[in-house]
């Protein structure tokens, strides 16, 4: 498969990519620089959001704006930050919980619109992090503790299986989900071996495969439903973080990639990451907030 640069950038950390379909855009982030990207493929056109801390993740929402994973919570930004009911410049925390040495990171909206927001300490220590779901009217509900890295977050085509990565455990898990969305039964569905990277990001096809981006692995894998390995994507950057199928026919995967902690960044580091027809994604909710 042919990788090219979609976005030539220095992100420090470049995270979680994310298709607008409905304003055909790709939205992703630099964890530590504070910024929220968009990118329109068509056009061309970029916009660049600086957040006032570190921002693990933005997603869109229903009524347009988007969510926004923020070191001290999760907050709403209107559209193109216009005041009215998300008070002044758009803004307004819709759960707002400071806990000194850590913050916010990968997240993923589920079928119902609610936000499954992932968390983690600086210092990456064992049981510093969780992953909570936050519902349209702020309410919480921590659903995994005792997380060190929390990672890529998604469901299968007909939402009957979730997949989790905490990086450290260099696994990735699978949940069954029930009708009050909660997911249990977890087990392992995939495993990285040792000197092989650490599992990031990941993402769910139409196929109900499994594609997940290898920090300090220059790859990504896709795993097919029962575990295999069936599809490795060579990359030139060392630290891939995240991927998402983007494009009107959602055929074109997306890579963002970091800098952060490499002496000697190859140039392509901290851009995002193209593959054309790599495969079919899926249409994903919106935050319903």
């Amino acid at each position: 498969m042919t990788v090219e640069v979609a976005i030539r950038e220095y992100a420090t950390l470049g995270e979680g990519p994310t298709w607008d379909a409905d304003a055909q855009r790709l939205i992703w982030v630099d964890i530590l620089g504070s910024r929220v990207h968009t990118y329109e493929p068509d056009s061309g056109r970029r916009t660049v959001l600086a957040t006032e801390q570190h921002v693990g993740a933005a997603k869109p929402r229903t009524d347009g704006g988007l969510v926004l994973n923020l070191r001290d919570g999760v907050a709403l930004l209107g559209p193109d930050g216009a005041d009215g009911a998300d008070g002044p410049d758009g803004f307004r925390w819709l759960h707002r919980e400071v806990v000194p040495g850590r913050r916010a990171n990968d997240a993923a909206v589920a079928s119902d619109g609610s936000l499954w927001a992932g968390t983690m300490r600086y210092d990456e220590a064992p049981g510093g992090g969780a992953l909570s779901r936050y519902t349209a009217d702020g309410t919480v509900e921590v659903v995994l503790d005792d997380v060190a890295v929390s990672n890529g977050t998604g469901w299968s085509p007909d939402g009957s299986l979730m997949y989790y990565i905490d990086s450290p455990t260099r696994r990735i898990d699978v949940f069954d989900v029930g009708d009050d969305q909660r997911p249990v039964n977890r087990r392992q569905l995939a495993a990285i071996e040792d000197g092989a990277g650490f599992p990031d990001g990941l993402t769910v096809d139409a196929d109900g495969c499994v594609w997940v981006a290898l920090w300090d692995g220059a790859a990504v894998h896709r795993y097919t439903p029962s575990g295999e390995l069936d599809r490795v994507i060579p990359l030139p950057t060392r630290r891939p973080t995240a991927c998402a199928f983007g494009g009107p026919d959602l055929t074109d995967l997306y890579i963002t990639t970091a800098r952060t902690g490499l002496e000697e960044p190859h140039p392509m580091s901290g851009s995002v990451l193209v593959v054309p027809d790599a495969g079919k994604g899926l249409a994903l909710p919106a935050f319903a907030g």
